[in-house]
């Protein structure tokens, strides 16, 4: 009987892809990360157990990168100026307003066709 060599079990590969963090609370972030083999860091937050309900909206590097296995991501939890924040934000009024008219804008007035100071040229 002839015996089969055993395929040796790969290794744990060198590198990684980062998972997408945008949308995720703290917590949930940084078990991710742990998950892939990787770190996680906040430029915004000095004390990232601090964060735990905060979301993350923004990450570096971006999702499906590979980098090195252990290797830090690091997320923000807020946006930076200029960049947002939600909501409508300031709504200013326009200028100059809608005109009035409606209606009466667009067709002409009925006392002012029977006025004998307009030209009217009966169709043949």
């Amino acid at each position: 009987m002839t015996s089969v060599p055993k395929t040796p079990k790969t290794p744990k590969t060198p590198e990684v892809h980062v998972p997408k963090l945008v949308g995720l609370m703290a917590v949930d972030a940084q078990a991710t990360v742990l998950a892939h083999g990787l770190r996680l860091t906040a430029a915004d937050r000095p004390a990232l157990d601090e964060a735990a309900a905060d979301y993350v909206v923004r990450q570096y590097p971006l999702p499906g990168v590979e980098i090195p296995r252990d290797a830090a991501v690091t997320v923000w939890f807020d946006f930076g100026e200029g960049e947002g924040g939600g909501g409508a934000g300031v709504r200013e009024p326009r200028e100059p307003g809608p005109r009035g008219g409606g209606m009466r804008r667009e067709l002409d007035d009925p006392a002012e066709l029977s006025s004998p100071s307009l030209p009217f040229s009966p169709c043949p």
